[in-house]
């Protein structure tokens, strides 16, 4: 890859609060050792040796509440490293070399998996926001995975190759910075006139029917109208063929060298790709599905700059290629850089983002706190590679069993449509082309978690490569973030047991990272991977002390106590660091008192679901599964989204525990309040109870809210209140006869 002249094309500088994040945590280090302490002399001191008139119960609570907080001080610990370095990255496309010659090739990867969970459209919308970037149309060629084998999702894409005949064109025309057709026309103001909007909302429109007409249908119907290349490429479709075993189906949808727009312009290359599958061999989900592509793309492209996006992710800036080439082209940015993340950004969001999907603290704020060090990890889209990260390390190259797949290869075809090119590209695609490779393990994206994302940006970082996080004003891509609470935390369960397979697996970023690459980087690893142990303190926090509350038991020092100043620092420095954060990165008051919230419910829904299942899976008696969160969007469903109302409507198991927890502190604060009314100087001793108790019960009015105020179908369903009702009372029942 050609690298431009001596300029400035990217300024990097830390942020200003990184010595008051050093400073305080010191002090707050030195005050959870304090605790800690605290908790051991109680423990072993009061308890133990002096033996005062204590039972196995009070030893118990004694012990838990010391796990909870040393789980707690651990997932500090950790996450202080995202505060040690964090820089701002400014990149200047403009001062970028003007001869485009010299411009590397892209590739760019978009995934989908079925057709009415991600629909066509959105895909569709996808390809054509990233085929209209700002960039050479000869370099660019965009590769459509297609992992549930649908004629639907090729049906859209041949026609967004129509529509984009005129669409690139009127792009380039009007300079349109929002390149996704249906994010532009939405985003229409009465006062716009452009040149021929009206004729071009009237194509889309018409392309956009046609396309959820087939939907609607089920089937693509080849009419006499149709050409005899898209009656053979829907004849593949035969009664055998199903979403997971069928041969593979590659279709050259458009090619640079032989198609033109309206305005005889070469169009970039687009290439629809369903990599054969069969029930008895492994396909490794989203991670395997990349592979092929890496695979297919080498065969027909092999650019040197590969972009993965997600099918719901659209661009929403043409220039970002040309910021990513401002670090890869730059003679003094280190030649181990893997790739350009850019933050995951979303466009369907409420106001006050009540689910917090847009998971500020890992993808924003955590993140330029890694890129002051080896650089950020994989975040699954909105990332651009060097393709020659996924063969070895930096310093030796992984040979592929193929030549024509090395990454320095040049493909020298006059065609992709060629006989030779087409059936090489569909025997790399076999669901059994990987057997005795080195393909998941040592090259391409790994295998062996949920979350190949991360896993795979990992070992890149322990092979000795670095990563660059991007993060301009205006975002690179928007993508959707699910409205519906049960598919957002069926997500969050997803992601979890991947992380926890990296955690207790043989490269575990706390024993084979720190061994591997730089120490505070791979503690950085350890904090994500080890995120759902948070399960631990929320769940003893959230039950544990509201039940010693209403059998009177005090486990915290009284107000009066100077150990009390103790936690109330460490809630209050913690609380308040993270909003200061969150505030400063953009947030606002009601996002970060909702994020906070959600930390809290995944903390007892997806964590400890994962945690059981992850544990059942060690002993063969569940498998790990892939659930495709779904894109479609219900009308009512959105309206009372926009309204920040919590969806629940279904009967859940991830509901259970969230709702029991917040009946038990209802009741408990409650009890707490009578006590107080008897008692005046109950209110000192049982304060710290009474303070979790209340917080709970602030947090969980949707839950209430759900349970007895609403009537829509989004509402707490009553089989899920009564059973939380019970499972209440059992638990009560079972701990309080122990005290």
């Amino acid at each position: 890859m050609e690298k431009s002249t001596s300029v400035l094309l990217h300024t990097k500088k830390p942020l200003k609060r990184t010595w008051i994040n050093r400073v305080f945590a010191l002090v707050y280090a030195s005050t959870v050792l304090a605790l800690l302490y605290h908790h051991l002399h109680t423990l072993l001191i009061t308890t133990i040796i002096t033996n005062k008139s204590t039972n196995n119960a009070h030893i118990s609570v004694a012990l838990l509440m010391l796990v909870a907080d040393m789980v707690l001080a651990f997932m500090w610990f950790t996450h202080q490293i995202f505060r040690l370095f964090p820089i701002k990255r400014r990149a200047f496309p403009e001062n970028l070399v003007k001869d485009e010659s010299k411009y590397p090739s892209l590739d760019v990867f978009i995934c989908t998996a079925d057709p009415y969970r991600e629909p066509p459209m959105d895909v569709a919308n996808a390809a054509l926001s990233v085929m209209a970037y700002d960039y050479p149309t000869e370099k660019l060629s965009v590769y459509v995975s297609d992992d549930g084998g649908s004629q639907l999702t090729l049906f859209a894409l041949m026609e967004a190759a129509e529509f984009a005949k005129h669409w690139l064109p009127f792009c380039r025309l009007n300079g349109l910075v929002v390149r996704s057709p249906e994010a532009y026309f939405k985003s229409l103001q009465p006062s716009d006139s452009l040149q021929n909007i009206h004729d071009m909302k009237v194509l889309y429109e018409s392309m956009k029917k046609r396309v959820e007409n087939v939907v609607i249908r089920g089937s693509v119907d080849c009419s006499t109208d149709d050409s005899e290349l898209d009656k053979i490429a829907f004849s593949k479709w035969t009664e055998e063929f199903t979403s997971q075993d069928h041969p593979s189906v590659i279709q050259v949808i458009l090619e640079s060298k032989i198609n033109k727009d309206v305005n005889n312009n070469q169009m970039p290359n687009l290439i629809y790709v369903s990599r054969e599958k069969r029930k008895a061999t492994p396909h490794h989900f989203k991670g395997g599905a990349l592979n092929t592509l890496i695979r297919v793309s080498a065969i027909m492209t092999n650019a040197p700059l590969v972009l993965t996006i997600d099918c719901d992710v659209y661009s929403n800036d043409p220039q970002t290629p040309l910021r990513v080439l401002c670090y890869m082209m730059d003679p003094c940015v280190d030649p181990n850089l893997a790739f350009v993340q850019f933050p995951q950004r979303f466009n369907g969001i409420n106001k006050n983002d009540v689910y917090s999907a847009e998971f500020k603290n890992w993808t924003e704020i955590d993140a330029v706190g890694l890129d002051g060090i080896l650089g950020p990890n994989y975040m699954g889209t909105g990332c651009f590679f060097r393709r020659r990260a996924f063969f070895g390390t930096p310093a030796s190259v992984v040979q592929p069993e193929c030549p024509q797949l090395r990454p320095d290869h040049v493909p020298c075809s006059s065609s992709l449509q060629e006989e030779d090119v087409l059936a090489l590209a569909l025997d790399v695609s076999r669901s059994n082309y990987e057997a005795s490779t080195q393909w998941g393990s040592e090259m391409g994206f790994i295998y062996g978690s949920l979350v190949e994302d991360y896993y795979t940006s990992f070992l890149l970082h322990c092979k000795g490569w670095r990563s660059i996080y991007c993060n301009p004003d205006r975002p690179a891509f928007l993508g959707n973030a699910p409205i519906n609470l049960h598919d957002f935390l069926i997500m969050l369960k997803r992601y979890s047991i991947g992380l926890l397979d990296m955690a207790f697996g043989k490269t575990s970023p706390i024993t084979f990272g720190v061994q591997s690459m730089n120490l505070l980087q791979a503690l950085g690893y350890t904090h994500y991977s080890f995120w759902p142990v948070w399960s631990i303190p929320i769940t003893i926090y959230g039950l544990l002390p509201q039940i010693a509350l209403v059998n009177s038991l005090t486990i915290f020092p009284k107000a009066s106590d100077p150990w009390f100043i103790v936690y109330a620092f460490l809630f209050a420095g913690s609380y308040v660091q993270d909003f200061m954060e969150y505030i400063l990165n953009g947030g606002t008051y009601a996002k970060w008192w909702n994020n906070q919230r959600m930390w809290m419910i995944r903390g007892i829904s997806s964590f400890p679901f994962a945690v059981l299942e992850y544990t059942l899976g060690c002993f063969g008696l569940s498998a790990p599964g892939y659930s495709v969160t779904s894109k479609v969007v219900d009308v009512k469903q959105n309206q009372r989204y926009e309204q920040g109302m919590f969806e629940f409507g279904v009967a859940s198991p991830l509901f259970f525990p969230v709702t029991t927890t917040a009946i038990l502190n209802l009741v408990a604060f409650s009890s707490g309040v009578v006590q107080i009314w008897r008692n005046a100087n109950a209110g000192e001793d049982m304060f710290v109870q009474m303070f979790i108790a209340g917080f709970v019960v602030l947090n969980s009015w949707p839950v209430y809210d759900a349970i007895i105020f609403r009537a829509d179908t989004g509402k707490m369903p009553l089989k899920v209140s009564l059973i939380s009702v019970a499972f209440a009372c059992i638990i009560y029942l079972s701990v309080a006869s122990a005290f």
